[in-house]
């Protein structure tokens, strides 16, 4: 007799988009980029924006380029926005992350070049406790930016990001 054994579990559909409750922020930001368009990210891998990274592994037409340093980084993105007339994409973590890549960032605006710099963020939880890397994204990147802002609702991700590129793509402040 042929039975199916006591801990099978039946064949499910665990495609995540299809199950939005089960999504995490990460893959809603994959997600958004991918909606926006983005075919290139320029950054260095860092912990506070992993689940980004695990997001975008369900996007292979989205291309992840790896650097050295964030400031080698950010000059890429630049460069990629001035040779396509599309925003650069910018991926940096807290900290020592997003200050190496601030002159980068600096000169893309100087030059109205268009630019979405992500970067990542100690949990709600840590904030304004001088958490490691913690940093006033807002104060430090206010004056040499169009926008400076901070999700701080998973739903809104989408919004935030549309926000962003048409900010990005709408000429110099």
């Amino acid at each position: 007799m042929n039975t199916p054994a006591t801990n099978t579990i039946p064949a499910t559909n665990t495609n995540p988009s299809l199950h939005p409750s089960s999504r995490i922020g990460g893959h809603l930001v994959a997600d958004a980029l991918a909606v926006q368009g983005v075919d290139t990210i320029f950054g260095v891998p860092g912990e506070s924006y992993l689940p980004v990274l695990d997001g975008l592994y369900r996007h292979p037409d989205i291309r992840f380029v790896i650097c050295r340093q964030e400031g080698g980084a950010a000059f890429m993105a630049d460069a990629y926005a001035k040779l396509t007339g599309k925003p650069g994409v910018l991926m940096v973590t807290r900290g020592p992350g997003a200050t190496n890549a601030s002159i980068g960032i600096h000169t893309a605006h100087q030059d109205s070049s268009p630019m979405v710099v992500l970067v990542g963020q100690v949990g709600n939880d840590m904030m304004d406790r001088e958490a490691f890397q913690e940093i006033d994204y807002r104060r430090m990147f206010g004056p040499m930016v169009k926008w400076v802002a901070q999700v701080d609702q998973v739903q809104r991700i989408p919004e935030y990001f549309a926000h962003a590129f048409q900010l990005a793509s709408s000429g110099r402040k």
